[in-house]
């Protein structure tokens, strides 16, 4: 309120008539209280200008009547679990009067920024600390495109590292404008850390270049990119020659075993116990997948590096039913409380690990440089740090495997996926599914070279491959456009790679 209060005095407003220019709402008496106290050294009397309650129950009563030039706010951080059930009622009551639909995912900051956008008038301005998450995760993909919607402007300010000493939460600043303009769009600008903004405070909106906006829920990370690259995205997105790799293969999380101290053994362990028997081979971690095919010399290599290379699968029965071995093994880890996390709890047979089978192939779920697809010849499973992948009929599974490999499918992974502080780009399930991979002319690619290429660590020369015999021969792009492709993928690599660390 204060800094509110002093950007007013200084384009001229009189102090004496602040109270009825600046509306605050603080949800903690003591707080409001403060508040009131501050605004004080400007004027006599604060009338009210502070207000203490449930800003969402206001809101609704103003009905989204525009009333407020301007909204500046930094709106609690609290997920769905938390959020209290009176309030995040009545927030989700008025996001739905928008047309938005909030689910079990739903933080409470989406809800507040639906609500402060609908008290703008007219040609009000919105100004919000925000999780970056609003950037690219899921359940803010509806507020993504509400946004674009109601505002003609956007303004998206990131940072490299974490703006806030002390607070391991990324965040970004969200300026938006309502209103008509000659000059629609949306642009984000990346600053290094908070003390850049006051050198950048006073740029006009869409110095940095504004892009067109796309209204629709895809993720705004496509924003970082110049307009000729989004649009040759726009353009490739939808083209019928390429195959959704969902129309290829179902992808789904690797095993959740609750406790992986317990049920990821090395060979030492498997040995120690004689629990051979009860034993699958295992992968535990991307690092294993040296190539597009995991094969038994690779698991091999891994179980002499002695790494976490089998995984304990018990049937679900009695424990008095399972071999005395098996049995003391058990017992010491519930000896050590090891079985009382809540996935182990919940279990009939805590012993006992859910979905268990033997995939077809593997997909990086936590991917540093580029993704990759490899199939699975050893006959492993894998923990959920992989994602498995069952293709389906007809399917040539080590083509598909180079195929993966390509500038295109590249690209549209750092779109699609999400990434996190400490440069890590995370790949669920549905957004797999929705990669689209060429596979024209892939029948002419050789698989045990692109393995060989994959293994030696060339992955520029793997992708001038398949670039030129996916894309240019198969889907008859230029040398431009496949030059534009690999930039595009090689920006928002390095973008993501070079952050600071921190939690997203």
């Amino acid at each position: 309120m204060e800094t509110a209060a002093e950007r007013l005095i200084a384009l001229g407003a009189q102090p004496a008539g602040l109270s009825s220019q600046i509306m605050a709402y603080e949800i903690d008496q003591n707080e409001a209280r403060l508040a009131t106290q501050r605004l004080s050294r400007f004027v006599k009397k604060s009338n009210g200008a502070v207000k203490t309650g449930d800003f969402f129950s206001s809101a609704i009563s103003w009905n989204g009547n525009g009333t407020f030039d301007a909204i500046v706010g930094n709106p609690p951080f609290v997920r769905y679990q938390q959020f209290p059930e009176d309030q995040r009622e009545k927030a989700f009551q008025l996001m739905r009067t928008f047309g938005l639909h909030p689910n079990r995912l739903t933080n409470s900051w989406v809800p507040f920024v639906v609500a402060s956008a609908s008290l703008l008038g007219s040609s009000g301005r919105l100004a919000m600390v925000l999780p970056a998450e609003l950037l690219q995760v899921t359940y803010a993909a509806q507020l993504r495109s509400f946004l674009t919607d109601y505002f003609s402007q956007v303004r998206v300010i990131t940072f490299r590292g974490l703006p806030f000493p002390g607070i391991q939460q990324e965040i970004i600043l969200l300026l938006a404008r309502r209103g008509s303009s000659t000059k629609p769009g949306i642009e984000l600008v990346e600053l290094n850390d908070a003390s850049d903004l006051d050198k950048h405070a006073d740029k006009r909106f869409g110095a940095s270049g504004f892009k067109k906006i796309n209204h629709t829920t895809d993720k705004w990370i496509q924003y970082y990119l110049s307009q000729s690259e989004i649009d040759l995205l726009r353009s490739l997105r939808d083209d019928p020659k390429l195959t959704r790799f969902g129309d290829l293969a179902d992808t789904d999380i690797g095993i959740v075993t609750g406790m992986n101290e317990v049920f990821a053994l090395s060979e030492e362990e498997v040995l120690e116990y004689g629990l051979m028997e009860f034993s699958h081979r295992l992968v535990g971690r991307s690092g294993h997948l040296a190539g597009t095919v995991f094969r038994n010399g690779d698991w091999g290599k891994s179980v002499k590096s002695g790494n976490k290379a089998f995984l304990l699968n018990i049937p679900p029965v009695a424990l008095e039913e399972l071999p005395y071995n098996l049995v003391a093994y058990l017992k010491k880890a519930e000896t050590a409380r090891l079985n009382v996390g809540y996935k182990c709890r919940i279990r009939k047979f805590w012993y006992t690990v859910p979905s268990v089978y033997i995939p077809d192939a593997f997909m990086l779920r936590q991917i540093h440089l580029y993704p990759k697809l490899v199939v699975n010849d050893a006959r492993a499973t894998c923990t959920d740090t992989i994602h498995r992948v069952r293709f389906k009929q007809h399917v040539s599974e080590r083509h598909v495997a180079a195929a993966f490999l390509n500038s295109l499918t590249f690209a549209f992974t750092e779109i699609m996926g999400r990434s996190y502080g400490g440069g890590v780009l995370e790949l669920e399930p549905s957004e797999a599914d929705g990669l689209p991979v060429p596979l024209l002319k892939s029948a002419s690619l050789i698989p045990n070279e692109i393995d060989a290429l994959v293994r030696a660590g060339l992955i520029e020369e793997v992708l001038d491959i398949t670039d030129q015999k996916l894309l240019v021969d198969g889907l008859g792009l230029d040398a431009h456009q496949v030059r534009m492709l690999r930039t595009i993928w090689i920006k928002l690599r390095t973008r993501r790679t070079g952050r600071k660390n921190g939690n997203g």
